[in-house]
């Protein structure tokens, strides 16, 4: 009974600071400096009617229950460097190009380097044949790669390679369920992820097994299902495992969504709550063939400082509700990688379909949100940034919003995110250095 009294009296001192917000008074002085600094590092809002909006947020959160996320948790995984960045390099056909590309990246004071090694490129043209023979002259399809590796190496960097894309022949229908479909058989996946793993064993240790199973196009264009991806799961994480008992499996990311459309009739619109998805993932008992759980971490339409939690709200701390998930099935020792993260800058005249900062902001929004990632979220381990450089202009060309994310030009020019984060990691690295 007293427990019960103390929640309704919570829920009514919320309540009427709540209407205070509104009230003219407490609205003057929330215009004042200090009062707008104090709401933007709470909100992730800079205009002030957002962060009045925001603050309502903050306060109706409270009604909600408590996160469980143990930040004290042992977890392996997460002593490590923060600082990734995805990128393309099999898309650069000039091997001088792709090295100029893992030099920036390096320059930068990124150590991880997030690259796909997309089945399709590589298991061509039929099972167990890795020769490219889609251009004379004929080669090795693992050149590219092994090349790829090496430059890695050449700069003290370490890799994150996902395995994905299925080649046409590993489904009988070909492409016409999607590029990305899964194969017909998940043996093929588990020869193709064991090659692999043999082949670099002692040189790569971690590896992504998928990206973004929940939405369309990732599954191509058959329902969404848990259960099958973590079939999928299961196949992939053990081949690598017997290939090489130190490979560390990443599960494929999640994608940050509300939607519950798992099956549509036009399956472009398939998509599936990442916390539906992932606890449907635990009831298929995924638990065992992942160590390290993956998610998207966009901002989206609000900045790094956005403490609100609400589970429609897509924001950069909706992870917490993901890790409370992971606590709730016992998996609290496990960390959480981010994939993909960062603030999209789109030109006016672009879509703004991932929210619109200016280029300004998102060099300021980047730093700010791996300071979160390094002070706050103890079981993030490493946070990869979306992305470094594309091969070639054709994002821009097709004025899509995909291609501002990117820190470099595909001229290799640097936007004003890559100084940003250059000078931000040196910083710390500076900072890092015991003086003599």
């Amino acid at each position: 009974m007293k427990a019960a009294f103390a929640t309704a009296a919570r829920q009514t001192i919320i309540l009427w600071v709540s209407l205070l917000v509104l009230d003219g008074l407490t609205l003057l002085a929330l215009r004042t400096p200090p009062a707008r600094a104090w709401l933007w590092n709470q909100t992730g809002e800079e205009a002030f009617a957002a962060q009045v909006k925001g603050l309502t947020d903050l306060l109706s959160g409270q009604l909600r229950p408590r996160l469980d996320v143990q930040p004290a948790a042992a977890m392996q995984h997460v002593d490590v460097d923060p600082f990734g960045v995805n990128v393309f390099l099999e898309q650069e056909a000039d091997p001088a190009k792709r090295a100029l590309a893992v030099q920036m990246a390096a320059n930068a004071g990124y150590h991880w380097l997030r690259q796909e090694f997309p089945w399709e490129d590589i298991e061509i043209h039929a099972k167990g044949d890795f020769e490219d023979r889609r251009h004379e002259p004929y080669r090795s399809a693992w050149d590219k790669y092994d090349h790829i590796v090496d430059l890695a190496e050449q700069h003290g960097m370490e890799l994150i390679v996902r395995l994905s894309n299925p080649p046409a022949w590993s489904r009988a229908t070909g492409d016409d369920m999607g590029s990305f479909a899964p194969p017909d058989d998940n043996a093929d996946f588990a020869d193709f992820v064991a090659a692999v793993v043999r082949r670099y064993q002692g040189r790569i240790r971690y590896y992504q097994l998928w990206n973004e199973p929940n939405i369309y196009p990732e599954w191509g264009n058959y329902p969404i299902s848990p259960e099958d991806y973590t079939e999928l799961l299961k196949a992939g994480a053990e081949a690598a495992r017997a290939a090489d008992p130190n490979a560390v499996i990443i599960a494929g990311a999640l994608a940050a969504t509300i939607n519950l459309q798992p099956d549509r009739p036009n399956p472009d619109q398939n998509s599936l709550s990442d916390f539906i998805f992932l606890q449907r993932m635990y009831d298929a008992g995924a638990a065992p063939y992942f160590d390290i759980m993956a998610v998207q971490g966009y901002g989206l339409w609000s900045g790094p400082t956005d403490r609100r939690m609400h589970p429609r709200v897509l924001n950069i701390s909706h992870h917490l509700f993901i890790r409370d998930l992971m606590v709730a099935n016992g998996d609290a020792a496990k960390p959480i990688w981010i994939s993909e993260m960062n603030w999209n800058a789109a030109p006016d005249d672009v879509e703004p379909r991932y929210g619109r900062v200016s280029l300004a902001q998102q060099a300021a929004y980047l730093p700010l949100a791996y300071t979160r990632v390094r002070t706050e979220w103890p079981w993030i381990g490493v946070a990869n940034t979306w992305y470094l450089k594309r091969a070639t202009d054709a994002w821009e060309q097709n004025r899509q919003p995909e291609a501002y994310f990117r820190l470099l030009a595909p001229d290799f020019t640097p936007q004003p995110v890559y100084t940003a984060m250059a000078e931000y990691i040196a910083r710390l690295g500076a900072a890092a250095t015991p003086t003599p």
